[in-house]
């Protein structure tokens, strides 16, 4: 199978060398292409677009870009030459992440979490396990 589209939901954290360093390791010598992903609540959105201070209406694709989280990581692709898009949408992160890597077509997927207790996926959910389930392609699972 070959792999020309990997996608990786970006979510907020503090380390994200490991999910990059992942990522590139697979990108490179396959020559894939990845998509960066960044998922807004509504709320959230609106507040990010009045904190960047747009002069006007931007894309969610506009306002994923601005996010650290995914500058972090497109500098990394960028000094490795990997080649990249960047993607937002609002909605339920999971549920939101899973129909995006639909759309683009991935052919892989990485991901970011931490390790948690079974209360603490019960109480909270977890949107690693929901793109685990649910992901339209293979999953590799990255712990933080």
């Amino acid at each position: 199978m070959p792999i020309d589209t990997i996608f990786v939901p970006v979510r907020d954290a503090d380390d994200q060398t490991s999910l990059s360093d992942a990522v590139v390791d697979v990108a490179g010598p396959t020559g894939a292409s990845v998509v960066l992903a960044r998922t807004y609540g509504e709320e959230e959105y609106n507040d990010r677009i009045a904190e960047l201070d747009f002069e006007s209406q931007p894309s969610t694709g506009e306002v994923a870009r601005r996010s650290q989280s995914v500058r972090n990581i497109a500098t990394t692709l960028q000094d490795e030459n990997v080649e990249y898009e960047v993607r937002g949408v609002v909605g339920e992160e999971g549920d939101a992440f899973v129909q995006l890597a639909e759309t683009v077509g991935s052919d892989l997927l990485y991901i970011q979490g931490e390790k948690r207790t079974p209360t603490g996926k019960a109480l909270f959910g977890s949107t690693a396990q929901t793109v685990l389930l649910n992901a339209p392609c293979p999953v590799t699972f990255i712990r933080r």
